[in-house]
């Protein structure tokens, strides 16, 4: 996709969303069934089924996904997706590239063995690799845009109001 495509993709809707702001806002929705057998959970992807167990760190098989895998990679998919529209964007070629996260965890909050360990990810990085002509001052930019507008990205940093409820099937 050049950048006229995707102007002319994304123009009708950011005109769309100018006029009716509420018209923005969308409910994205993800579900997922326990499995009868083992410590696992169906999730419904839309295009397969992802069964999540537990990490081998946790006593898992390693057979299932691990849904700390399953959040990096949905940050590396966000990340890789806004990164090429948003160079795309700005005209800024891109040969070959890869885009990373890693995080680190302490399994020890988790197991609760020590209740002053974290559970959940202490730091997480996103790298991104790739080959280019651009200018620093273009690949800054590129960086600076990517984090705005990636929604992974910002969620994680930004501390989203979350909610839990429980209701009887």
């Amino acid at each position: 996709m050049d950048v006229a495509a995707l102007r002319a993709v994304q123009a009708p809707l950011k005109e769309r969303y100018r006029n009716q702001p509420e018209a923005a806002f969308i409910t994205l929705k993800a579900q997922g069934s326990l499995d009868d057998q083992n410590i696992a959970c169906k999730v419904e992807t839309g295009r397969a089924l992802a069964i999540a167990g537990l990490h081998p760190a946790t006593g898992g098989t390693g057979l299932e996904l691990c849904s700390g895998d399953m959040l990096l990679e949905a940050l590396v998919a966000c990340a890789g997706v806004t990164l090429k529209a948003v160079a795309t964007a700005l005209e800024i070629p891109l040969r070959r590239g890869t885009v990373a996260a890693e995080g680190d965890l302490d399994f020890r909050g988790t197991l609760g063995v020590d209740k002053s360990a974290p559970v959940g990810f202490a730091e997480i990085r996103l790298i991104f690799r790739f080959d280019t002509d651009a200018s620093q001052e273009q690949l800054d930019q590129l960086l600076k845009l990517t984090e705005r507008y990636c929604v992974v990205y910002q969620t994680l940093r930004g501390n989203p109001a979350l909610g839990v409820s429980m209701e009887r099937a």
